[in-house]
């Protein structure tokens, strides 16, 4: 990541996007910028140090992902960010914000990952930046939607790693944990270790200066994730399932789709 470089930053708007926007900006990017919101975007595009455009998206729509691409041009780099998010048990089953999640979370990366990586993979030099979550790393209650569309993410991320790791392609997934955000705004349960969206960018950065292909956050916290992939589905289950005195009494909180960040 270099100064003077131009990074797409899709999902720019609210939270983790639009802190890590004035970070990369401060930085020396410049930054094309993409969420649904022009006005957001605009009024974040005054307000950065550097040079920044704005290109209003919505990821959901595959014909509007490659104009805008069109329209963005050549990048260095591209950090795929958008999200939406309702916490949900299966007895609440919403398909409307389940269909979005995975449609905005997962299905829109990919869509930007194929109008953007194959001019990356012809010239054998781009940096793709992929955010997903601790919540991908294995299934958790109340996340029917969410979980899988991030691991979904973060599947796409290894899948792409695997092919061009040798290549002049640097290709990085990001997974945090619980960020203080509008969207994180609609938990009603503890979150621990939660953090601010600039504590949380600063991490973003960390991990794209360096030159690991994974990076979690918080680190103690993402332990606790990464260790429950080496349990037997019995003991998973015992320990982070939902309790059999609770399986009746649906938690969620969601409310039909809008806009993403």
């Amino acid at each position: 990541m270099q100064k003077g470089a131009r990074y797409w930053l899709v999902g720019a708007s609210e939270g983790l996007g639009r802190a890590l926007a004035f970070k990369l900006s401060e930085a020396g990017i410049e930054l094309a910028l993409s969420a649904r919101n022009g006005d957001r975007l605009q009024e974040l595009a005054d307000a950065l140090p550097n040079s920044a455009s704005v290109h209003p998206l919505d990821v959901s729509d595959a014909a509007a992902v490659q104009a805008a691409a069109a329209d963005v041009g050549p990048v260095d780099g591209v950090i795929y960010g958008a999200g939406v998010y309702w916490p949900m048990a299966a007895q609440d089953w919403d398909a409307e914000a389940v269909e979005a999640m995975c449609d905005i979370n997962f299905t829109g990366a990919a869509r930007v990952m194929g109008a953007i990586v194959p001019a990356m993979i012809k010239r054998d030099s781009g940096h793709v930046v992929l955010i997903g979550s601790l919540s991908g790393f294995r299934g958790l209650p109340g996340a029917i939607g969410y979980g899988a569309s991030k691991a979904g993410m973060m599947h796409l991320a290894e899948n792409l790693y695997a092919e061009l790791r040798t290549t002049g392609v640097k290709v990085q997934l990001v997974n945090p944990g619980f960020i203080k955000t509008r969207l994180t705004d609609k938990n009603d349960f503890a979150m621990p270790f939660v953090m601010d969206a600039d504590t949380a960018a600063d991490h973003v950065i960390s991990a794209m200066r360096s030159n690991r292909f994974q990076s979690n956050f918080p680190r103690v916290f993402s332990w606790l994730f990464r260790g429950g992939n080496f349990l037997p589905a019995w003991a998973y289950y015992r320990i982070f399932g939902t309790k059999p005195d609770t399986a009746e009494k649906g938690k969620s909180t969601s409310s039909k789709p809008h806009a993403a960040e």
